[in-house]
């Protein structure tokens, strides 16, 4: 064991690591001490377990003290922030550290009572001025795995070069059990009138438009944080004929009932849809586990499906238009559909395209009044919530769908129509699971080294983003065909290799929207085949 590797264990303060650790091989070691967890999506994640290539009480406390030097360094000595945690493995132990030390260490430190969705500490840091807020969560990754979110900017998500900065300040710090941690006590979160949930609850309950309420609404939080709070803002909105999955309501860090505990992963929304089509529900509502993103399943024909994230992405964009101010800002990434940007300006909107991730879509412009990414994330009031909330998307699709329901019309009505105004829009995805990540290296090489000119017999463009040159530079290739869009990158959270799939096809009359739709599923399996073969 090398004096690194002992001097590490002699300093972690938990116990179970330390043990954990010493009980390893040399070859075993070496993976957990290759290289320290780094910033991805505004923040770390990575599997529960001893040593620097893990979430651990060590990683938390040293990362809390990096980020601590570095907000001193920008002038913030002594300023508010606020702690969160979901109900995963550690996130109990990992919160009341991140808590303590920023209390040592001169800051004033609101730590959240109990485990609560992502998107009410994002409100919680904008609400109550804070300066940053740290959320430990893994979000909708396997349960073996947790994470340290950061929030900066009015409760907007880190980005560069902050992410960066703060590494370089972590990589200062001396060992865990050196640093100082002052006990912190959670704010009491059950005073009426005077508490952050009952504050955030309030405030999505304004959300909605229109007066209906007469609908039915099957609801899972996928064994997450969201159950309670979505019930609380559903009813608090008038929306109170809510069917639970009982199996899946209470949090859970083992997620026991679904494979991945992500509603867009074949399988996840089973029991929701099954309980939909029991209860003759007008809607069901899938809440990640984190609750800061939202799946909407519908019925369609003589079953239920899930919608995906661009369906309902432009379904509410074109909902929170319908009120907002002339010239607001809506905004999408580079990976979402096309469909906005065509409705955006038919509606006397602005819109933007953005990198992908909240962190970007939230910084999109002034006048910012929707953001959406495919991967069902939704961002429906960034005055209170600069982040995508499940929860809040949620009470505003029930009150879309309640809306409609009075005119005998559904969200597949209002899609139809959308395809007969812009052409009909699907989308797929294709997400490869890689073993070792320096596979993903290897065929973004082998694309941008020899890219195709034309895919499944239609020529296409071909743009490299990660060009200096590229306006939205990133590490992503682009290739755009006369009704073919495919995007290609490495994700951003976990070892998989992400393509995005578009087939547009003009329709002139109702009457070719059947045949439209058959063309773009067969060109899109064309496409799949094309991905899945890179």
């Amino acid at each position: 064991m090398n004096q690194a590797v002992q001097e590490w264990i002699n300093s972690d303060p938990d116990p179970e690591t330390r043990r954990e650790l010493e009980s390893l091989s040399e070859h075993e070691l070496a993976e957990r001490f290759s290289a320290p967890l780094t910033f991805g999506t505004a923040g770390l994640r990575g599997p529960v377990r001893g040593g620097p290539h893990g979430m651990n009480v060590a990683v938390v406390i040293r990362t809390t003290a990096g980020l601590g030097a570095w907000l001193k360094a920008h002038g913030h000595s002594g300023s508010h922030v606020v702690v969160g945690r979901d109900a995963r493995h550690g996130s109990e132990a990992f919160a009341t550290a991140a808590a303590e030390v920023l209390a040592a260490d001169g800051f004033d430190v609101t730590l959240l009572p109990r485990p609560l969705p992502t998107p009410v500490l994002a409100f919680a840091v904008r609400s109550l001025g804070a300066t940053a807020g740290i959320q430990i969560t893994a979000s909708h990754n396997p349960a073996a795995d947790n994470g340290y979110k950061v929030y900066l900017d009015g409760g907007s998500q880190l980005v560069s070069p902050a992410d960066r900065e703060i590494e370089s300040a972590i990589a200062k710090v001396s060992g865990a059990s050196s640093i100082a941690r002052t006990p912190v006590t959670a704010v009491d979160n059950t005073a009426p009138d005077n508490s952050v949930i009952d504050n955030y609850i309030r405030r999505v309950s304004t959300l909605p438009h229109g007066q209906a309420r007469n609908i039915r609404i099957a609801l899972t939080p996928l064994h997450g944080v969201g159950g309670d709070t979505a019930l609380a803002a559903l009813h608090a909105a008038g929306f109170t004929d809510v069917h639970v999955v009982a199996e899946q309501f209470d949090p859970d860090p083992d997620f026991p009932t679904v494979a991945f505990p992500n509603p867009e992963e074949p399988g996840a929304a089973d029991a929701l849809l099954a309980l939909a089509d029991t209860v003759n529900a007008d809607l069901a509502i899938a809440l990640d586990p984190d609750a800061d993103r939202c799946a909407v399943g519908v019925h369609d024909g003589d079953g239920w499906r899930m919608l995906r994230g661009d369906e309902t992405g432009v379904l509410l964009a074109d909902h929170v238009l319908s009120t907002a101010q002339p010239n607001s800002l809506v905004a999408t990434t580079i990976v979402s559909s096309t469909l906005l940007s065509k409705l955006a300006p038919t509606r006397g909107a602005r819109f933007a395209c953005t990198l992908t991730g909240f962190k970007w879509l939230t910084r999109a412009g002034d006048g910012l009044v929707y953001a959406y990414e495919e991967a069902i994330g939704h961002c429906v009031d960034p005055d209170a919530v600069r982040d995508k909330d499940g929860i809040s998307a949620a009470v505003l699709v029930a009150d879309l769908v309640a809306t409609l329901s009075e005119n005998d019309r559904t969200l597949l009505d209002v899609l139809d129509d959308y395809a007969l105004e812009f052409g009909y829009h699907h989308g797929d995805q294709v997400s490869r699971r890689v073993d070792d990540v320096a596979d993903i290296t290897t065929i973004m090489d082998r694309v941008r080294n020899n890219p195709p000119h034309e895919i499944c017999g239609e020529a296409v463009m071909f743009e490299d983003l990660a060009t200096p040159d590229s306006p939205l530079r990133t590490d992503a290739v682009v290739f755009t065909g006369a009704t073919t869009r495919i995007v290609i990158r490495p994700s951003g959270t976990e070892p998989k290799l992400k393509c995005y799939l578009e087939v547009v096809i003009p329709v002139a009359a109702r009457s070719e929207l059947v045949d439209a739709q058959a063309a773009a599923k067969a060109r899109t399996t064309q496409l799949r085949a094309f991905a899945e073969n890179l």
